[in-house]
């Protein structure tokens, strides 16, 4: 059984610099929480007034902690699957290119000699003899008047060399708030939040892109200036490491797998053998998967001679935009036409374009194409000018969306049945969009799917899916001004702009009956409404800009929808269009499509 340990420091009171109010108090709920929510057996608590351990005084003051440091970490007590943890809410500065921690009795007039160089406590952690060691630093308080250049530099760069998951309260030159309304600081308020987020936040990964979204939202409902955290996880694979294994998903394990399977294949049976353990703390020691490969890297230590190379899988490689799912086979190409319309829905222009896709093989003969989308950047959202515009398309922002792969169609029926064994749709047809799955639902086939093909796949992020749809288009729609129901499934008695009425179908068709936009993408536009990973916000004040999902908002049970259905009118098929629902709403003109993507 794995061993989780952590110390936990909140300083307050300082004997030569400005105290903070609640320091002490985010120490003591992270104790709480990686005590009673993450099955830490052992946790070392400091702080101003925290009881003696042992006949041994628990007081901040340099002593007390180097004595720490230097007689626990003199050896190594654990090993691959535990996990350390070290967190320190107080003041931290930077003096002569070095980063500090600041003891109770750390003297700013006398830095090197009464402080602590974060670079020495990241070398002791790594000593303990766990591959999981986590460096959270809630310090960038500098002299108690939050001024001045922010610790982080130095630290993030000997976090990468010596592979400590670091993860900051803020950037460099930036302050780190304490909100009094909240009686905590804000950095420690999304941490705890994040963290207890079922099935949303369990990996490094997942928790940073919560806290680069959740801290700037807290600062500024209270009016402070930004705050930004970030986290270091290098090498990649520790990006997709396991945090809070009972909260992970299928998808997480998922992905951990891809990269055991990586480890394997560069012949690292250290790391492969770190990560299938990981993996199999991920599933409760019940992933079969995880122990017949560390059984295969046992064997393979001993016969080094007659390696034994795994079964193909798909692998991570490293990339200059990010991190891309490769495939063992080569992807493939194919050929579409993409066609414009002018105003009155007239055709004005056909053209041949193609693009990349792989296939899954999902069984008795059903697959699901995935295409290859380019990362870029787009404006978001739609100009006052567009016709029928609503006020949460605003304001226009730029997002940048690294490389991904998305499904050329919405996830068929088919596609459903053969992975949930079930079929919920009001409009029943193979090859029709499943229908009638809520939210939950949607994201337990990605789950599943992962778990089935050894990757990640998932919801897009609505920044993702407009990206996608949009395909490089700042029209209403990717056809151009408007649409005809000769090229997209909705109510037709309801046209946009100066376009003809057209059919009223009145309920599904089949995927792929239309032409797809430039990207190779069928269907964006009508037919059902898609959902996305995000949770609604009512416009896009302080949404991400770099394509990761939003998870925050003022009522997290609403999840967004995009595309617009059969039952809709035109307009609500625009490309800008954002529509919400309830996450438990079962509606026949609501399905998904998936999209798999690992992001460094």
């Amino acid at each position: 059984m794995a061993k989780n340990w952590a110390i936990a420091i909140g300083i307050n009171q300082y004997d030569y610099l400005q105290p903070l109010n609640y320091a002490k108090r985010d120490a003591l709920l992270m104790q709480e929480f990686l005590g009673n929510e993450a099955g830490f057996e052992r946790i070392f608590f400091f702080s101003d007034d925290s009881p003696d351990v042992g006949g041994k005084s628990t007081r901040p003051n340099r002593a007390n902690l180097r004595q720490v440091f230097l007689e626990l970490f003199n050896k190594p007590f654990m090993e691959a699957g535990d996990n350390f943890w070290f967190f320190f809410s107080g003041h931290g500065i930077r003096h002569a290119d070095r980063d500090y921690l600041m003891p109770c009795d750390g003297n700013p007039a006398d830095i090197e000699e009464t402080a602590i160089p974060i670079n020495f406590v990241a070398e002791r952690l790594r000593r303990c003899g766990a591959d999981n060691v986590v460096l959270i630093l809630d310090a960038c308080r500098s002299l108690g008047t939050r001024a001045g250049e922010g610790i982080g530099r130095q630290t993030a760069e000997e976090a990468r060399q010596q592979g400590v998951i670091s993860i900051f309260s803020c950037s460099p030159q930036e302050y780190s708030y304490e909100i009094d309304a909240l009686k905590q600081g804000a950095f420690t308020t999304a941490l705890l939040e994040g963290l207890g987020i079922q099935g949303q936040c369990a990996t490094v990964e997942r928790l940073n892109q919560y806290l680069q979204s959740r801290v700037p939202e807290i600062v500024s409902e209270h009016k402070h200036a930004r705050q930004t955290p970030y986290v270091i996880a290098e090498p990649l694979n520790k990006s997709h490491l396991i945090l809070v294994p009972k909260y992970a998903t299928l998808a997480d394990i998922a992905t951990l797998k891809i990269d055991a399977y990586q480890a394997e294949v560069n012949k690292n049976l250290d790391l492969a053998e770190q990560l299938w353990i990981r993996v199999l703390a991920g599933a409760s020691g019940r992933d079969t998967d995880a122990i017949k490969a560390i059984k295969r890297i046992e064997r393979l230590r001993w016969e080094p001679q007659e390696p034994s190379s795994p079964q193909p899988r798909p692998i991570i490689e490293n990339s200059t935009k990010g991190i891309s799912i490769v495939e063992k086979n080569p992807l493939k190409t194919f050929q579409f036409e993409v066609v414009t319309v002018n105003a009155k829905g007239n055709i004005t222009n056909r053209r041949n374009q193609e693009a990349k896709y792989f296939e899954e093989d999902l069984g008795n003969g059903i697959t699901l194409e995935m295409v290859q989308i380019p990362g870029g950047t787009f404006t978001m959202g739609s100009p006052e000018r567009e016709a029928q515009r609503q006020d949460n398309e605003s304001p226009l922002h730029q997002v940048t969306v690294p490389k991904f792969f998305m499904g050329k169609y919405a996830v068929t029926q088919a596609q459903y049945q053969a992975i949930m064994g079930s079929n919920p749709s009001n409009f029943k047809g193979e090859k029709r969009p499943v229908e009638q799955v809520i939210w939950d639902e949607a994201v337990e086939f990605c789950e599943k799917l992962s778990q089935k093909i050894g990757k990640t796949y998932r919801l897009p992020s609505e920044a993702e899916w407009e990206y996608a749809c949009r395909a490089g288009t700042t029209t209403p729609f990717y056809f151009g001004e408007t649409i005809t129901t000769d090229l997209v499934n909705y109510d037709g008695n309801n046209p946009y702009g100066s376009a003809p009425k057209g059919e009223d179908r009145d309920q599904t068709i089949d995927v792929g009956k239309f032409p797809p936009n430039s990207f190779g993408l069928y269907d964006m536009h009508g037919n059902v409404w898609e959902w996305c990973e995000d949770v609604y916000n009512s416009n896009y004040i302080d949404a991400p800009t770099n394509g990761i999902p939003w998870l925050i908002g003022s009522d997290n049970n609403m999840k967004l929808l995009r595309g617009g259905g059969w039952l809709f009118d035109a307009w609500d098929c625009r490309s800008a269009v954002r529509n919400s629902a309830a996450r438990a709403s079962r509606l026949s003109n609501v399905g998904f499509r998936v999209v798999a993507v690992a992001v460094a």
